[in-house]
């Protein structure tokens, strides 16, 4: 399970779709509804929050969006209800540690949406989160 902390406009289709089913995976653990993955360490930011399926609902919804923004059709009636969850901090060294990652599966898989991202060096994290000073956090497995 990825839930990518960088903004989902930086995926491409393939990386998209893959986040929407995770996220709308993570979302049922969340609920208690699956009997796998309930201790995935991704899921650790999002269980934290006070509204953990609230969160989880908001982060898919700007997936949802941007999917909406590129034509393709998410079916946002699969998210949670909710408002707005708060921001949630996400270390520097995290961007930075999933966007070499992201580039280095985007060469292998898409080329042309790489040469597409540029030369790119500070990308934008999803609107929930907010970037603070650090090293990768301790729930990613690297």
């Amino acid at each position: 399970m990825r839930l990518w902390t960088l903004h989902p406009k930086y995926l491409d289709a393939r990386g998209l779709v893959a986040l929407w089913r995770e996220g709308l995976l993570a979302q049922a653990v969340l609920r208690g509804r699956t009997k796998g993955y309930r201790h995935h360490p991704q899921l650790d930011r999002f269980r934290k929050q006070a509204r953990p399926v609230r969160a989880i609902a908001a982060y898919l919804r700007v997936v949802q969006e941007e999917a909406a923004r590129r034509g393709y059709r998410f079916d946002a009636a699969r998210l949670a209800r909710g408002g707005r969850a708060p921001r949630i901090g996400v270390t520097s060294g995290q961007l930075e540690y999933e966007w070499r990652h992201l580039r280095a599966k985007l060469r292998r898989r898409d080329p042309r949406w790489l040469r597409r991202l540029g030369r790119q060096v500070r990308p934008e994290p999803h609107p929930m989160f907010r970037a603070t000073a650090g090293g990768v956090e301790s729930w990613e497995r690297a």
